[in-house]
């Protein structure tokens, strides 16, 4: 686009939200079931792709304050956890958007979709969200991901680096948010290494 960076840099992020049994294949829709943010991870990566800066935050969910035990396999973040280290959502909500703004802000699926319920979520219950969705600007790459490397069809972005044959990119697993941005920031470092191009509004 037409924005100009001082420095070129971009951010890639990922969430965990609360889940259950079915919650994914239902798309949501059982009573009460809402996609509450749990945790944020997110990177700050120069235009070759290397990590400028990291950020991550467990998040209190409101509806659905205690984790199902789906979710704690799944991610490895347990109550005691999150009870502990746990900020409540409009602050964490605003320190990430403050971490994406004037970038492009980049997810491996629609995660921005998420964001912005509970962004909603939170003003609705009368919280102040400090900066906006407006000085960002977000954009899925995983269609741009897959039709470069359609052995990603497939993979979750925590499993990206596995099906690119890639080295282990951080330590941790899958659904923690900060390794599956150290998964998506490695395949991006591939697909680039490769001749790939980043997708156009990156800045």
């Amino acid at each position: 686009g037409e924005r100009e960076c001082a420095v070129s840099t971009f951010v890639v992020f990922d969430l965990e939200f609360t889940s259950w049994p079915g919650a994914l294949e239902g798309d949501w829709g059982a009573p009460g079931q809402l996609r509450e943010i749990v945790q944020i991870g997110a990177l700050r990566l120069r235009e070759d792709c290397s990590v400028v800066e990291e950020y991550e935050a467990l998040v209190h969910p409101v509806v659905n304050p205690r984790l199902s035990a789906f979710f704690t396999e799944l991610t490895g973040i347990d109550q005691a956890r999150l009870d502990r280290e746990g900020v409540p959502a409009a602050e964490a909500l605003g320190e990430f958007l403050g971490f994406c703004r004037g970038e492009s802000v980049l997810s491996y699926g629609n995660d921005m979709v998420v964001v912005g319920e509970n962004i909603g979520w939170a003003r609705a219950r009368g919280e102040e969200v400090k900066n906006g969705f407006l000085d960002a600007h977000f954009l899925d790459i995983r269609p741009w991901v897959n039709s470069l490397a359609p052995e990603t069809v497939t993979a979750n972005s925590g499993r990206l680096w596995q099906a690119l044959g890639l080295p282990r990119p951080a330590a941790g697993n899958e659904h923690s948010a900060l390794f599956d941005c150290h998964s998506l920031a490695a395949a991006l470092r591939h697909l680039r290494g490769r001749g790939a191009a980043l997708p156009s509004g990156c800045c």
